[in-house]
């Protein structure tokens, strides 16, 4: 099998979705984030409300602080009240991510994808990472926020991430031996930052550079 699937984890502010979208268009294959929903909801025959609706639910819930379930590759039956629980709706986003690997070559940013395709031989996990102030800067220009309401959401959207990837994993997200590649993107361009990513894959996998 020769695709290959880039699995992208990344802190607020390091330019992870821009990052990811160069990648994608160099190499003409599809970008998955958001567009999961769709896909599991699809499959599923779960609304794509719910999901979204489990993400910014959970952004404000205790329960990837206090609690752990991590997946396991079960799908709940729609016969069973947990059928459209938040663990199941992870597990159809991550049956999805596994059927598209046996087709496509692809890229996905969250989602635990490093974890979920783990057994992959050909998925190359990136943590993608940069100073804090210089993610609390570029979400001020980006939001439009004050210095104090940037640096609240970049602390609060890696505090939610990081327990989130706790919870479906029970692996920390800032350990660098979950992925095969940590890159400080702050201190290079996007595209400086793709062209590694690209050497890597090339070196790793033999993946030609477009």
């Amino acid at each position: 099998m020769d695709n290959f699937i880039i699995a992208v984890t990344r802190t607020c502010g390091g330019g992870a979705t821009a990052i990811s979208k160069i990648l994608a268009s160099r190499y003409d294959i599809n970008l998955y984030d958001r567009k999961l929903l769709q896909l599991a909801s699809e499959d599923s025959g779960i609304n794509e409300r719910l999901f979204a609706a489990a993400d910014e639910t959970t952004r404000q819930s205790l329960l990837y602080k206090v609690s752990k379930r991590v997946y396991n590759g079960e799908i709940i039956p729609p016969e069973n009240d947990d059928f459209t629980s938040n663990d199941n709706l992870f597990a159809f986003q991550a049956k999805v991510l596994k059927e598209l690997a046996e087709k496509e070559s692809y890229i996905c940013i969250g989602r635990g994808a490093d974890y979920i395709l783990k057994d992959n031989p050909r998925v190359l996990a990136v943590f993608l990472y940069a100073d804090p102030e210089y993610c609390i800067q570029k979400e001020m220009k980006r939001m439009g926020y004050s210095y104090d309401e940037a640096r609240r959401y970049v602390f609060r959207t890696d505090e939610y991430r990081s327990g989130y990837y706790k919870y479906h994993t029970g692996r920390e997200w800032k350990d660098p031996y979950n992925y095969d590649l940590c890159l400080n993107t702050g201190e290079m361009t996007k595209e400086q930052a793709a062209d590694i990513i690209m050497d890597y894959l090339n070196v790793r996998f033999g993946v030609p550079i477009p």
